[in-house]
């Protein structure tokens, strides 16, 4: 198999690419009810495990395995947003933020800006994986920019939408999460994911 075809292959969804899209749907899940007031804010601590084992170190991990396999769009997904969840976990579990007093919320957002933007550079890329993954990027770049003005704008409606999108976002990357693994272990396309463009 030549380099071309094994990074070919490597664009699609297979065996590896579902547990990045597992551990980042799973945890962005649990981070939505709480940002859409589905769960209250002080429950908000359960998902600093989730962030920092399943969104954050198995994604990377993920992200590696596609770097392994010459799938550049999927290494550098996986492994910046396994970055996020890590660097999630250790800014709202370990980080004393109480002397930034009001500009908290100007730091947070901008926090939340700069991935809003990266990720909608990835959704770019993200037009030749599949409809699927399209589908993730498009929902989690309007995540990230309503919870990015909730923060600046301090307007906790826009946060809530923001935890919506979240929860559509995960629903996307968990029917990934079904596509990709069905269809390894059925050797077919069981469950479609749509063609790249």
């Amino acid at each position: 198999m030549s380099i071309a075809e094994t990074r070919d292959q490597g664009a699609h969804l297979d065996e590896t690419s579902p547990l990045g899209l597992a551990g980042f749907g799973l945890t962005t899940f649990i981070l939505s009810l709480v940002n859409s007031n589905i769960l209250h804010a002080p429950v908000e601590p359960v998902v600093f495990g989730l962030a920092l084992a399943y969104g954050g170190i198995a994604q990377f991990a993920a992200g590696i395995w596609e770097f392994a396999k010459g799938n550049t769009f999927g290494a550098t997904a996986f492994c910046s947003f396994g970055a996020f969840w890590v660097s999630f976990w250790y800014l709202t579990g370990h980080t004393d933020l109480s002397g930034a007093g009001k500009e908290l919320h100007q730091g947070i957002g901008a926090f939340l800006l700069a991935w809003a933007i990266f990720t909608a550079i990835m959704t770019i890329a993200a037009t030749r994986v599949s409809n699927v993954v399209l589908a993730v990027f498009v929902l989690l770049t309007i995540t990230f920019f309503l919870l990015s003005f909730g923060e600046f704008w301090e307007k906790e409606t826009m946060t809530h939408w923001g935890g919506y999108f979240g929860l559509a976002t995960a629903a996307a990357a968990w029917y990934g999460v079904l596509a990709g693994v069905t269809n390894s272990t059925y050797k077919d396309t069981v469950i479609p994911v749509g063609p790249r463009a």
